[in-house]
């Protein structure tokens, strides 16, 4: 062994117990960085070609590795915007030129524009219902954009779809004159409600609905616009009927078996409205309601944001009304500990960690979406200060081999005086 060899050694178990300090500097600094995952120093040898009767030291060489698969403990707070992930994934965000990363950091609050921004910096990315219910994609960050709530704009959604439940009296017998779909002033019908429904600018159209009994099991639906009834009488409609179907029961269990269990029409100003009567029966007590909603809402301003464990960003809107407006995805990797740690306690794949996947909350094996939440970071204090000190230890015993080393030089060098 040659003493160069011998002070190698110890420089080499210097400068690993060095690394091994800095992550726990590290560790101890981010103690309460939120979602922030530990590093941690792990060592491995190197050895050197030896020959017969010689033995030449080696050293030991460092690897740094995160637990970013271990999670923290969750701190509940009064902000819906503050998010975390109970189980496995990470949110995806983008920096300011549109470079996604994955993060467990969901302290998100809204900028100037109204986007969802961390203590970072990182915007949150999600998909929009814009278009309709949104899908993810499995093998891409494509469709994502940035969650954008603004509560200064006034919006108006027009009613496109419906259900109305409820029970037709099995006992009622056909009206003696003309069903309400000929529009007649002297039309006769069974029973009759109002739906309330939404034009494409907001303003409320009160719908007249008819149901009429028109024999053993078979009932007539008429809907009118009730702004166009007969003052005092209602028949005869302005316009008649927006539409009109049948119905037919089973007589036995009053349940719907004919194919039509819907009806659809234009709400006057609006858009096509799909009314869904597959709940309706025909049981032998009195006309009831059961269950009557029509979507659409009239202009109002966002009061406030409410978001599922789905990872649903919903609007709830001044008169009560809600609206899905951003679904939240999760990210997640084959090796999540060998993900790449950048800058803002935000992480990118490498070659070790596979691929990136999305997919949403609950699924397969990612975890939900806790609104009103903060992961901790898994740093334990009390562990990172024994680490300190055990290095602290190893580094002074491996300067004692440089030093030992170093005066061994000297006796060498002194020799030939």
């Amino acid at each position: 062994m040659s003493l160069y060899g011998m002070m190698r050694t110890g420089v080499s178990g210097m400068n690993a117990q060095a690394n091994r300090l800095s992550a726990v500097a590290d560790n101890i600094a981010n103690s309460d960085t939120t979602g922030y995952k530990r590093s941690s120093a792990e060592f491995s040898t190197l050895i050197m070609p030896g020959t017969g009767g010689a033995y030449n030291s080696g050293g030991v060489t460092t690897a740094i590795r995160s637990a970013v698969s271990t999670q923290g403990v969750m701190t509940y707070t009064t902000s819906v915007s503050d998010l975390a992930v109970n189980g496995d994934g990470f949110f995806v965000v983008q920096d300011a030129s549109g470079t996604p990363y994955l993060t467990r950091a969901g302290s998100f609050v809204p900028d100037a524009q109204g986007r969802l921004v961390n203590a970072a910096g990182y915007q949150l990315m999600a998909y929009s219902y814009a278009n309709g219910e949104p899908a993810a994609t499995a093998n891409g960050f494509e469709g994502l954009v940035p969650v954008q709530i603004s509560d200064q704009e006034m919006t108006a959604t027009p009613s496109t779809e419906g259900t109305f439940g409820g029970n037709l009296p099995a006992g009622a017998t056909p009206p003696a004159g003309p069903l309400p779909s000929t529009n007649s002033a002297t039309a006769e019908y069974t029973s009759k409600t109002s739906l309330v429904a939404y034009d494409n600018l907001g303003n409320k159209k009160l719908l007249d609905v008819y149901f009429t009994n028109t024999g053993a099991g078979t009932w007539q639906v008429s809907v009118f616009d009730q702004s166009k009834a007969t003052p005092g009488t209602s028949f005869p409609y302005t316009g008649g009927a927006l539409a009109s179907t049948n119905l037919t029961f089973d007589t036995t269990t009053g349940k719907l078996t004919g194919a039509t269990n819907s009806i659809s029409f234009t709400v006057p100003g609006g858009s096509t409205l799909d009314l869904d009567l597959s709940k309706l029966t025909q049981l032998g007590t009195g006309f009831t309601v059961a269950d009557a909603k029509v979507n659409g809402n009239a202009p109002s301003s966002i009061q406030k944001v409410q978001i599922g464990q789905d990872g649903v960003i919903y609007a709830q809107f001044e008169d009560g009304s809600t609206k899905a407006l951003y679904k939240i995805p999760l990210a997640d990797v084959q090796s999540p500990d060998n993900l790449t740690a950048m800058p803002g306690n935000v992480y990118v794949q490498s070659t070790d960690s596979g691929a990136v996947h999305i997919g949403f909350a609950n699924e397969g094996k990612l975890g939900s979406i806790v609104s009103g939440a903060l992961e901790n970071s898994n740093v334990d204090i009390a562990e990172e200060l024994t680490n300190m000190i055990a290095a602290q230890r190893s580094y002074t015993a491996n300067s004692k081999v440089f030093q030992t080393g170093s005066d061994l030089m000297d006796v060498l060098v002194n020799l030939k005086r």
